[in-house]
């Protein structure tokens, strides 16, 4: 199994990270079946500082979104499963120190030991290196999902919330256009299925009032959600 030196250089090349406490990322990497002191406190402590910095980042890159959208969006990236095949990326189950059983049981590859490993190393990294240089590798980990999510606007979001749920798509309606020609402001009324009522919208143009409805319309289908009823 290489050792730290070659992980630290791997997580160099990988992430454009470079550890100054090589102990401290062994540490993220060893698996509590291997020795007493493991990765568990680490793995919290980055579980925390990912959650926090996602969220942040959302913050300012989704200024039209508001707490429940914000919340389902970091759910998509912040999961066992992203958090797994982030590790995968990197390889991490190579640089794994494991207990015999976990090794002969395939834990290398195991998404819960993965993710694991993946939140401690981002705690170590915080602890190294601070929180802007934590924030600096988040960005670079998961750039693609997050250039993904910034590139989906709200009509978007809303078809693809109806697609997975089977249900007919949105359905927009222009209400009134109030104004001069070269002044004008659009109203839009946006119907889905799950909801009892339309979502409205108004802009300057007519896309702008849909992706105001469609806005609407996610708000109040995250609310419903929130209850147990969408």
């Amino acid at each position: 199994m290489p050792g730290v030196t070659e992980l630290r250089q791997h997580i160099g090349r990988q992430l454009d990270y470079h550890f100054v406490d090589e102990e401290l990322l062994q540490r993220a990497m060893t698996h509590r079946s291997a020795a007493a002191l493991h990765n568990e406190r680490l793995e919290f402590l980055g579980d925390a500082v990912l959650g926090f910095l996602v969220a942040a980042i959302l913050h300012e890159r989704q200024s039209d979104a508001d707490e429940g959208e914000l919340s389902r969006i970091r759910s998509t990236l912040v999961n066992r499963d992203s958090l797994a095949e982030a590790a995968r990326r990197l390889n991490l189950g190579e640089y794994l120190l494991l207990g015999a059983g976990e090794r002969k049981s395939g834990g290398r590859n195991r998404n819960s030991i993965l993710c694991d490993a993946m939140e401690a190393l981002l705690g170590a990294i915080y602890l190294d290196g601070g929180v802007d240089a934590c924030r600096e590798v988040i960005l670079r980990l998961f750039a693609a999902q997050l250039d993904a999510v910034r590139n989906k606007d709200a009509k978007t979001r809303l078809q693809e919330w109806m697609q997975a749920r089977g249900k007919a798509l949105p359905d927009y309606q222009v209400t009134d256009v109030a104004g001069e020609e070269h002044d004008q402001t659009f109203h839009v009324r946006c119907h889905v299925p799950l909801l009892a009522e339309p979502g409205t919208g108004s802009g300057r143009t007519r896309r702008q009032a849909e992706q105001e409805a469609a806005r609407a319309c996610l708000s109040a289908l995250e609310s419903k959600s929130r209850s147990g009823g969408a």
